[in-house]
């Protein structure tokens, strides 16, 4: 049977064909979609392939989800969720040529209809994989702000995308960066808002208290140096102000010397990775982030579910989750002084704290809620098929 045929076995009956044929039923079939993602270890992008897997339709679709390096505990929840994860190579190190080979191979195996990828790099293997075993369907997710910014990426990005069908941004300023570093795919080009889990998020609303936290990857994009000039500048202001930071990464060591050299030692914690993130952000007055790029920050979504007001960068799709004097600040990137001047602000408003948190709540249930998120995505997947 070809695979436009398996597609439509569930239509009724047609009349008799010229020759005399006539299509027989058969039980629906799943369609088989299969993750291609750079890794499986913690991450943002990672804990939204879990909830593809938690909140798949099993009626539907079968998924299975492949990583190229970088196995973690995103892995495991997959698997435990009863889908097929692996990844495919034991270190960070890539083999080129022998994972697009076992890319082909897993996905002949399971007769996949659709290829899924995530970000440029995996896009880029992901493709070719597909186009050698035969894959009709590709689409792509763009994280973050755009393919990436070195020539490179921006050259897997357009010669990847002549053989996908559909890109998709998570947030309108990604999917306009896509357009503008590919002008040739600009009709292919579309947005899905990313979504969080709101089970594990309940509404909980703010601490009147000049406690803020911040939840990231402790990386150079987080721009948590700005962050920390800025709680220089506030304290004067609000002398009992106390900046929570929760999270890991390779620019620690440099903010523990920064913190020092402020003298700000007695009002920033480092918490390093929690797993009990709801139950800090419900310890707190605010959340605060000094991002460079975003494309849908997952964690901004998670604080103001749980009912925070929001201080953040005027970044990415910051704009399209914050609405600047409703549902908290927004101000410049890489501008110490402007942050400061948007928390002082904020802290002086604390009469209005619990209505933007509600605001907050009920924009994100209204807009990125991961199971509307993951039936967008399955519309997609049918409509491209068809």
């Amino acid at each position: 049977m070809s695979k436009l045929a398996e597609v439509f076995v569930n239509r009724p009956l047609s009349p008799p064909t010229p020759d005399g044929l006539v299509m027989s039923l058969a039980p629906r079939q799943s369609i088989r979609v299969c993750h291609v993602s750079m890794c499986l270890q913690t991450g943002g992008l990672e804990r939204l392939l879990v909830d593809f897997a938690r909140f798949h339709d099993r009626k539907k679709f079968e998924l299975q989800f492949l990583a190229l390096a970088g196995d973690g505990q995103p892995a495991a929840d997959i698997r435990a969720e009863g889908c097929a994860a692996r990844v495919l190579n034991d270190s960070l190190k890539i083999h080129k040529f022998r994972s697009i080979a076992q890319l082909v191979q897993r996905l002949k195996q399971r007769r996949t209809q659709i290829v899924h990828t995530h970000n440029t790099y995996a896009q880029f293997y992901g493709t070719l994989a597909a186009k050698l075993a035969g894959v009709p369907i590709v689409i792509n997710t763009q994280h973050g702000g755009g393919c990436g910014d070195s020539w490179k990426s921006r050259w897997q990005f357009q010669l990847a995308n002549r053989w996908t069908q559909r890109v998709i941004g998570v947030s309108h300023d990604a999917a306009r960066l896509c357009q503008q570093q590919d002008r040739g795919s600009q009709n292919k080009i579309t947005t899905i808002w990313n979504g969080i889990n709101l089970d594990r998020f309940q509404y909980q609303g703010p601490k009147l208290i000049p406690t803020a936290i911040s939840v990231a990857r402790l990386s150079t994009t987080k721009d948590f140096p700005t962050l920390l000039r800025a709680v220089k500048m506030v304290l004067p202001h609000v002398p009992d102000f106390r900046l929570r930071i929760v999270g890991d990464g390779p620019e620690r060591a440099k903010l523990e010397s920064l913190i020092d050299e402020l003298n700000i030692r007695p009002h920033v914690e480092l918490l390093g990775e929690r797993l009990d993130v709801p139950a800090l952000l419900a310890e707190s007055g605010f959340f605060v982030s000094s991002s460079l790029s975003e494309g849908i920050s997952l964690t901004l979504l998670e604080a103001m579910a749980v009912g925070l007001p929001i201080v953040t960068t005027a970044v990415g799709g910051n704009p399209e989750v914050v609405i600047d004097g409703q549902t908290g600040r927004l101000a410049a990137a890489s501008d110490p002084a402007a942050l400061a001047r948007a928390i002082v602000d904020l802290c002086g408003e604390r009469d209005l704290w619990a209505a933007m948190g509600i605001l907050g709540r009920q924009r994100v249930e209204q807009n990125f809620e991961i199971r509307n998120m993951i039936r967008s995505y399955e519309a997609l997947y049918e409509e491209l098929l068809k």
